[in-house]
């Protein structure tokens, strides 16, 4: 079995666990109502996606 022959240091352990971070999502804006929104998705707000109503919104 293979067997570390000295110890890791906390130095260079935290330098490879620094990596683990989240990104903040490109959000873009619709072009209908001008809200952000996740790209290549429906509107959440209003219910379009490539210029045509594909969710039916409850006014």
């Amino acid at each position: 079995m293979a067997v570390p022959k000295r110890k890791m240091s906390k130095a260079r352990r935290d330098k490879r666990r620094a990596n683990w971070k989240l990104t903040i999502p490109g959000l873009i804006e619709c072009p209908q109502c001008h809200e952000p929104k996740m790209p290549h998705r429906v509107c959440p707000a209003c219910g379009y996606y490539k210029g045509k109503a594909v969710v039916a919104k409850a006014e």
